[in-house]
Parts: structure tokens; C-alpha cells; sequence
């Protein structure tokens, strides 16, 4: 069956994150007195951001109110959006958007999705202007759906927008353990982990993705083998 839609994740995939979210995690935590350090954060990269603020807290020994994430989230998102509408550092992966373009010359139909909430996700788009020059059709963030990864349910939501009906019809690539697992609930036709973020191969592996890629640009030889 032929792929029609390939959905990416955003930071770590197709953004290059030098940092910026766990160093954003450690300064909302300290903001309350918290110490998190990155061996603690890089698991859950991937993750809806509060559920990566619970799990945290519950790692440092301190029980996760309803009210505590919030504020921790707040501080989170608001230094999330002073960096992707600021900062000098956001840029695209090396290669993607190349390979966006080269999918879309296909006839592919390219999507994101993204632990992060509508409003960073938003904050991305309108920086990279990537809907605008026509390299995305569809993208979206794990507030707009009931729960993020690694249930499927962004994947079936960008499949809906997209008028694609079969999971063997969609591709997932991502960095992280989440974004493997999403794409096998799902049921895509190939899941793919790719080492330029969080996780490294050996991470990786036990999660069996399909594939496990270094750069972006190994991609369309991997979806042009099944099509």
C-alpha cells in the first residue's frame, strides 16, 4: 500500500534543540526550589510536557500536585516561547528541510507532531514559517488531543485532517522512546527512530523501531523500499 503521509516530531527530529528544553525544565524547576538534571529530563523528551513534569517530580521524591505542575509548566512554557520567538538558535535539523521538500515533490503529504502545547507549537510554525513555503500541510501538539504519546491519538488526528483512513499508509519518525511507541500504536506502516536528539541508538533499540537512521537524508531511500 502506497505511503501517502509522513509525520515527524518536532524538536529533536526536524528542529535542532541545542538544549534549550531541558535547560528550560531545570529553570522552571528551580524557580521552586527543584533540582533536575538532565539524566532526569532526557527520558522524557517526547513526553505531553505536564506528564514529563510529573514523572520529575515523582523521580525527585515529591509528590505531584495538580497545582505544583501547573506553575512549574507555566514557568516551562513561558521560557519555551521567549526562545522560539527570540532566539538566535532556532533553526531546522540539518537536512529537513530538504527532505520535506523531496516528500512533498513525491506527492507525500509531510505532518508534525510534538510533546510541546499548541502555543509553543504555534510559536515553531510561525518562526520557521514551514506551513507558509509549503514544506508542512498538517502539524500538531499533544494539548489538542485527550493524551499524548505514546498513545496514537495525534497520529489519528493528522491522519483525520489529512484524509488518510490506513495506518499502513503513515510513516513515524522520531528521537525518542515515546515516538517510537506512538508510531507502533498507531500501526504505522514503518516506525523509525533517529539519533539527532535525545536518545542514541542503543537507546533506541530496545523500543524496535523499524529503522534506526543518523540524519534525516536516509529517509526517502527507506520510504521509496516499500512504496
Amino acid at each position: 500500500m502506497p505511503v501517502r503521509l509522513v509525520v515527524f516530531d518536532i524538536a529533536g527530529t526536524t528542529l535542532a534543540d541545542e538544549r534549550a528544553v531541558s535547560t528550560a525544565f531545570r529553570n522552571a524547576f528551580r524557580v521552586y526550589g527543584f533540582t533536575v538534571n538532565e539524566e532526569d529530563i532526557k527520558p522524557l523528551m517526547g513526553y505531553k510536557k505536564p506528564v514529563a513534569i510529573h514523572n520529575l517530580l515523582e523521580a525527585i521524591g515529591v509528590t505531584p500536585e495538580d497545582d505544583l505542575i501547573n506553575d512549574i509548566y507555566r514557568e516551562f512554557e513561558i521560557e519555551m516561547l521567549d526562545h522560539y520567538e527570540y532566539s538566535s538558535d532556532v533553526k531546522p535539523m540539518p537536512g529537513a528541510e530538504e527532505v520535506m521538500l523531496a516528500l512533498k515533490e513525491k506527492g507525500l503529504l509531510v505532518a508534525l507532531n510534538t510533546g510541546f502545547s499548541k502555543a509553543i507549537a504555534d510559536a515553531i510554525m510561525k518562526r520557521l514559517q514551514w506551513v507558509e513555503r509549503g514544506l508542512v500541510d498538517h502539524y500538531i501538539a499533544s494539548d489538542e488531543v485527550i493524551e499524548g504519546r505514546p498513545q496514537p491519538f495525534m497520529i489519528q488526528e493528522l491522519m483525520h485532517r489529512a484524509g488518510v483512513d490506513d495506518p499502513q499508509q503513515v510513516i513515524k519518525i522520531g528521537d525518542t522512546e515515546v515516538d517510537v511507541n506512538e508510531g507502533l500504536n498507531a500501526g504505522c506502516a514503518l516506525v523509525i527512530g533517529i539519533t539527532t536528539g535525545a536518545f542514541t541508538r542503543e537507546q533506541l533499540e530496545p523500543y524496535l523501531p523499524d529503522h534506526i537512521i543518523n540524519h534525516l537524508s536516509e529517509l526517502p531511500s527507506l520510504i521509496s523500499a516499500i512504496d
